[in-house]
């Protein structure tokens, strides 16, 4: 494990996204932060399709939510989840540039 040496927590992510967004939004490309920010949203709808999931059935979907933790519970170490996760994202943004 390697605890976090800094916690941003949620007025600097908040803050964060709020640029990010409001950059794509002025720049007129919304439809690229599906493109650029697909992990972000899929840790989101991990979330929602839990919790709607286990509303309905009373069983989980994932092993937990958000999808990060799936992983974890799965055998993945922290240092994999985070490469894998940063590599896919590296290529979501080379290919968000070729978008432009």
């Amino acid at each position: 494990m390697h605890p976090a040496k800094v916690f941003m927590g949620d007025t600097g992510s908040l803050l964060l996204g709020g640029v990010i967004v409001a950059l794509a939004l002025y720049l007129k490309m919304p439809f690229i932060l599906l493109i650029i920010a697909l992990i972000p949203v899929l840790e989101t709808l991990s979330v929602i399709m839990q919790v709607m999931y286990f509303k309905k059935t009373g069983n989980r979907f994932f092993k937990m939510a958000p999808l990060h933790h799936h992983f974890e519970l799965s055998g993945w170490g922290e240092n994999k989840i985070v490469s894998v996760f940063s590599i896919i994202t590296l290529i979501l943004c080379i290919i968000g540039l070729m978008v432009i």
